[in-house]
């Protein structure tokens, strides 16, 4: 395995697997939210509250059947959006692309894209396109390794102090980390 993230890829990692589908929940990022979490993570950071998701042959394979249903779910009123969780969404851009591309499809920006990645800003930004367009796609992304030593039950979508959560949209056009809410969420 190579030493930096940057150069990990879907291609050498992904199965394409599902750890867990949970529709109509409220941790997950603002609102009511579908969240799909994928399999497989090689960052491993220590105290990781979804260990078994590291494993990138834990779960189920992805199916045409369950983004149906997401695609269903979501369409409901007083849901907000999807997020992306895991195991480590960017290195399951097979799993994570279309389906948010199918999110955009069907809802166009109505309905928002929360991702947790232990990738920084900086990392995805050198990254692959793969990568690039999953970030294209999303509008919130909660970045960082969760960081043990760092780690603060107070903060609001977050594990630990180091992550941020970054306005995806406004960054890429930006050129620089615009944070959600204009970093009001401490």
């Amino acid at each position: 395995m190579p030493v930096n993230p940057v150069e990990w890829t879907s291609e050498r990692f992904s199965k394409n697997y599902v750890a867990d589908y949970k529709p109509y929940n409220f941790v997950d990022g603002e609102g009511v939210r579908c969240s799909i979490y994928v399999s497989g993570c090689p960052f491993a950071c220590r105290g990781c509250y979804n260990k078994a998701a590291q494993d990138f042959n834990y779960g189920s394979p992805y199916s045409r059947e369950l983004e149906s249903q997401i695609i269903k779910d979501l369409s409901a009123d007083y849901c907000q959006g999807l997020t992306l969780l895991g195991g480590e969404p960017f290195l399951n851009t097979g799993v994570t692309v279309p389906l948010c591309e199918e999110v955009r499809e069907s809802f166009g920006w109505s309905k928002d894209i929360w991702s947790w990645t232990g990738y920084t800003w900086d990392e995805l930004m050198e990254g692959t396109e793969d990568k690039r367009r999953l970030l294209e796609l999303i509008d919130v992304v909660v970045d960082g390794r969760f960081e043990q030593d760092k780690m603060n039950l107070n903060l609001a979508f977050r594990g630990s102090s180091n992550q941020r959560i970054i306005d995806v949209q406004a960054s890429l056009k930006s050129g620089e980390v615009v944070l959600w809410n204009e970093g009001d969420y401490y």
